[in-house]
């Protein structure tokens, strides 16, 4: 059952083919199996989720039932979970159980899906390997020896082992879309906006974008049906019908037009990945779209500007986390102030640190104009190339990434490196435009994903191209050896 598509898995629970109880038991038996090597799960709900399960099973059998309802899933642990530990992947919140539901965990829950557990993640999702988390790194399922892509590595390494179907992300810089490539499998990042941050902790409040990891665009399309929407409780969220993406997966593809920008195909992009991406150009011409070379001209801004704008916002989120109202605090204080100090350094990683105090500096008196306003001059500049390019062009292509998978600690000591496994992602939340990644070939045994990027609320038309593409090609339906 684990390798069945969302459409298939609600066709069989609703025949009775076997019950959402079932279902959830075989994902939680998968996790069991497989999680111990890959350390995608921080908490299992295992008990509440066979409760929900029959619940959903309740459902199905009076006929009340969603295209989720009974199907599993796991949450990456960013999102409040009423009851249950959410942790950010940080010492800091090891101890914090929600006292409210997200608006996306509420709306997946109406829909009657099934929370498995809470997914391992860089730490307040800052990185992009999953190195930074407290709770360990996570193994990418194609070579346990190289890493998923963060910060949202644990839910893409989930699904790409089929311990669940389903599973949510966050990207701020990538976070969805590059941790998708690495791993083999489908994500998409939507318009900002158009799913609510409520409940969402918030790592760089005018970056961050919930969106749906899955094996293919079709199973996507399923959850963020559900997922998007306005919220009258994020003053962010747009108010703006949503799609019905389920139903426009088959519109035909001629006449669409695809930018290649030239700036993604230079230097530093892998030979192999640029071939993949290449060979999976040439696949959409054949059905049928006609493909252009557009500039993207600050492009190569985009990663400087990222670093100022995120670590500073981040720098103010994170002020919350003082010891004081939740969360970590340090034993037997002097006084307010050591309880300050030692709470936050004994709490915080490395990785979190750095970045509270590039983006203090950032905001500090002085500093605030040469730093913070220019990068979101430089972010305006940005977002008015994309709105250029899409006066020609219906989609954007290129890759993900530069390269496939790197190795476990091979880029920990060097914090820019690390920070260059992003460039073709930033871009794209510093316009706030909707982008996924959906799996385009092999290089040397490991996945390289196909980049799409999309005008605003153009997530329909994006999720019709990957499913498209995915029709004619299987590389989404493939599975890690070790997994079957």
């Amino acid at each position: 059952m684990f390798q069945k598509s969302i459409p298939e898995l609600a066709r069989g629970l609703r025949e009775g083919e076997f019950s959402s109880e079932e279902l959830t038991r075989g994902f939680l038996d998968r996790i069991g199996r497989f999680d111990e090597k890959l350390n995608c799960v921080i908490t299992l709900t295992d008990s509440a989720a066979l409760e929900a399960a029959r619940v959903a099973d309740a459902r199905l059998k009076n006929g009340d039932a969603t295209l989720l309802t009974g199907i599993p899933f796991l949450h990456k642990d960013i999102f409040c979970t009423d009851g249950v530990r959410t942790s950010c992947g940080s010492r800091m919140l090891d101890n914090f159980a929600a006292p409210y539901d997200a608006t996306v965990t509420v709306r997946l829950q109406d829909a009657g899906a099934v929370m498995l557990g809470k997914t391992n993640m860089d730490e307040f999702a800052m990185g992009s390997s999953n190195e930074t988390s407290f709770y360990g790194p996570v193994k990418n399922p194609w070579d346990l020896q190289c890493v998923p892509g963060g910060s949202s590595g644990g839910s893409a390494a989930a699904v790409a082992a089929r311990l669940a179907p389903l599973a949510t992300g966050t990207d701020t810089g990538g976070s969805i879309r590059q941790p998708a490539a690495l791993c083999g499998v489908t994500g998409i990042k939507p318009t900002y906006g158009r799913v609510s941050r409520y409940g969402m902790i918030a790592f760089a409040s005018s970056l961050d974008q919930a969106g749906p990891f899955a094996a293919s665009a079709q199973d996507a399309a399923c959850m963020l049906e559900v997922m998007a929407g306005f919220d009258p409780r994020d003053s962010t969220s747009i108010d703006q019908p949503v799609d019905a993406y389920a139903g426009m997966l088959d519109a035909d593809l001629s006449g669409l037009t695809i930018g290649l920008p030239k700036e993604y195909f230079g230097a530093g992009l892998d030979a192999g990945v640029g071939a993949a991406v290449q060979a999976a150009i040439e696949a959409y011409k054949k059905l049928g779209a006609q493909v252009k070379e557009i500039s993207l001209p600050n492009t190569s801004l985009a990663v400087p500007a990222y670093y100022v704008v995120a670590p500073a916002e981040c720098s103010s989120n994170l002020s919350r986390m003082d010891g004081v109202r939740f969360g970590y605090r340090c034993e037997e204080p002097k006084d307010l102030e050591d309880l300050y100090v030692r709470s936050r350094g004994e709490g915080f990683g490395d990785e979190v640190k750095r970045r509270i105090l590039v983006g203090t500096y950032a905001l500090s008196a002085g500093y605030y104009d040469a730093y913070y306003l220019k990068a979101q001059q430089v972010r305006r500049l940005i977002r008015d190339d994309f709105v250029q390019a899409f006066r020609e062009v219906d989609i954007i292509m290129g890759p993900t990434t530069p390269g496939p998978a790197f190795r476990l600690g091979e880029r920990c000591d060097d914090p820019v490196t690390m920070y260059l496994s992003d460039i073709y992602t930033i871009a794209v939340n510093l316009a706030g435009l909707p982008g996924m990644s959906i799996p385009a070939g092999m290089v040397d045994g490991l996945p390289v994903g196909l980049q799409l990027i999309g005008d605003y609320f153009a997530e329909g038309r994006l999720l019709n191209a990957a499913h498209r593409y995915q029709q004619v090609t299987d590389w989404h339906t493939r599975l890690p050896p070790g997994f079957e």
